[in-house]
């Protein structure tokens, strides 16, 4: 299955305060949460997570020799994915999904249109591995890492030719607390050095940012699937991104994503955004058009254990 569901705009409208500044290539977006999180937000949240999740729940299950939708009583039925994951894997995806969905839902910096043909959660190989294991031996329970590469990648295809003409790729960040000094450590890493001279290690996200090949691994990864999955539909598309991932082939135009998501801190003012608003940071060296997104939640992490626990008939 393709990624196939609309973002729920209706609720998106109801649950959200937005502010936008743009200024040349870089975007800036913060969203305060403005209503509870009640049962209503997550089911109109569900049917886009469970449209986010349903190519690489095919995999695993395959993979893991159960069926794609277990019986309660089912061999295996406790090991379905992404409900069985711990708490901070499911943290982690919740924060790529919604990437997704603000990428959908809203315009971002040069007012592209982008597109998803499918998420790329099958790549994340320590979690098809973890549900392998656990479908046969049920205590095995434990943490397991991220998915590595690019969290998330979407596409800009003219309408006309059929062709990728631009991609945007995505670092997605969940902090349950976030404040002022998370955000630094989380952007700039941690800090480092003897007492006295401290230092920040410089491996954080504007690290990884500015790191990124002009065509990474993750468009490789959506070429594949494309082929796989939707050859005909997407036949345009995947000649271009053919030539693009030519090594020494012409690169595809690059937008640069940031998403940061987490529970509201309590000195946090509301309308308060910890990344900068007006241009580029001056820690951002890349050079590429930049969208910046801050989500801010009450009770983020309840959210997101009952959004994950309801998946597919859950409880």
């Amino acid at each position: 299955m393709m990624h196939n569901c609309p973002p729920p705009m209706p609720l998106l409208q109801r649950w959200l305060r937005g502010s936008a500044r743009m200024n040349g290539s870089y975007g800036h977006l913060l969203f305060e949460q403005a209503i509870p999180n009640d049962q209503a937000v997550v089911d109109e949240l569900r049917p886009y997570f469970e449209s986010a999740h349903l190519d690489a729940r095919e995999v695993f299950h395959r993979t893991a020799r159960i069926d794609l939708h277990p019986d309660a009583g089912a061999p295996g039925a406790h090991a379905q994915y992404p409900t069985c994951l711990p708490s901070t894997a499911k943290k982690g995806l919740f924060g790529e999904v919604m990437t997704g969905l603000m990428t959908q839902a809203y315009q971002f910096i040069g007012g592209h249109q982008w597109t998803i043909p499918v998420f790329l959660f099958r790549y994340h190989a320590e979690a098809e591995a973890y549900i392998f294991d656990l479908a046969r031996d049920p205590p095995r329970v434990r943490e397991i890492s991220g998915r590595h590469g690019n969290d998330f990648i979407a596409l800009a295809i003219d309408p006309a030719s059929g062709e990728v003409v631009r991609f945007i790729a995505g670092e997605a960040k969940w902090r349950a607390d976030l404040t002022p000094s998370v955000m630094d450590t989380m952007m700039f890493g941690e800090w480092t050095g003897p007492a006295g001279a401290r230092v920040r290690s410089n491996d954080g996200v504007w690290n990884e940012i500015n790191r990124g090949l002009p065509t990474p691994q993750g468009l490789e990864q959506m070429h594949r699937l494309l082929c796989e999955k939707a050859r005909h539909h997407y036949a345009e598309a995947i000649v271009s991104l053919d030539r693009a991932l030519l090594i020494g082939g012409n690169p595809l135009p690059r937008t640069d994503l940031v998403f940061v998501a987490g529970n509201r801190a309590a000195r946090r003012a509301q309308g308060q955004t910890y990344l900068p608003t007006n241009s580029h940071p001056v820690e951002y060296t890349a050079g590429r058009p930049l969208q910046v997104v801050e989500l801010v939640l009450e009770g983020g992490v309840d959210l997101i254990e009952s959004l994950y626990r309801s998946l597919w008939g859950g409880r």
